[in-house]
């Protein structure tokens, strides 16, 4: 997982009432958490977008461009990760990806404030800063950068900044410094290098991002299970059953994913 991301998924009525459910990514997410993802949002369109490395600076100065308030249809749901990039150290030069704490927390604020003035039924969620290998990113990290200070302990200072911003905006937020640490070997068995995700990792966040889904008391729902199927009829298409009569209509199957979640 590299900063930063949001997500946007959108509904939008179409010709059987039921709904088009539109996932978009800004910014970077590895290929193995979005498959996680959408393996879990089968009745979502994927659209990927990514900006690879960004910050919250940097994404605060186009977020009214990703998410256009005079947009015909607005997002239900944008999930925002910023902080991985935001945490490291300064470098003496004032490039680098490092923004200052108080003004990381001002960046996130204003990124929520834009969300929100989207739509009432916009909602979302906020992913805290998670914690990272820092002898493991040590040894993976290549030469051709100046030196990178990051450290868990940083890691952890955003990440409760972030949690404290969304008590304070009433926001949804995934702790994952935490979750990921729930762990006995998530040094090793989440991170590909120290900092990116692997796909264990990669499971935590999309459980944590589930649990949440679940939980709030949204309406309308926005948990997979509440999520209508497109197009989900039975069909003579279907697989032929075993009386080579009727067929059977897959479209809520679930036993074929790796994972089944709640």
């Amino acid at each position: 997982m590299v900063d930063g991301v949001l997500f946007s998924l959108t509904s939008t009525p179409v010709k059987n009432d039921s709904s088009e459910f539109h996932l978009c990514q800004f910014n970077f997410w590895t290929g193995e958490e979005q498959l996680n993802f959408a393996s879990d949002l089968e009745q979502a369109d994927i659209f990927l977008r990514g900006y690879f490395g960004w910050n919250s600076r940097r994404a605060l100065q186009v977020v009214d461009q990703v998410f256009p308030k005079d947009a015909a249809v607005q997002p239900s749901l944008v999930i925002v990760y910023f902080g991985g990039n935001d945490s490291m150290g300064p470098h003496s030069s004032g490039l680098g990806p490092h923004v200052p704490l108080q003004e990381y927390i001002e960046n996130m604020r204003k990124i929520a404030i834009h969300l929100k003035s989207l739509s009432e039924k916009t909602r979302i969620i906020y992913l805290s800063c998670p914690p990272l290998n820092e002898e493991k990113l040590r040894q993976s990290t290549s030469t051709i950068f100046s030196q990178l200070v990051r450290t868990n302990e940083i890691c952890r200072i955003y990440s409760e900044a972030c949690k404290e911003l969304c008590r304070e905006m009433d926001l949804k937020v995934v702790d994952l410094w935490s979750a990921i640490q729930k762990r006995d070997d998530w040094m090793n068995a989440c991170f590909t290098d120290g900092v990116h995700l692997s796909s264990e990792g990669s499971k935590v966040v999309v459980e944590e991002i589930m649990k949440v889904l679940k939980e709030a008391e949204w309406e309308p729902s926005l948990h997979w299970k509440s999520l209508p199927t497109e197009f989900g009829e039975d069909s003579t298409y279907d697989l032929v059953a075993f009386n080579g009569k009727d067929t059977i209509n897959p479209s809520e199957w679930t036993f074929h994913r790796e994972i089944q979640w709640d």
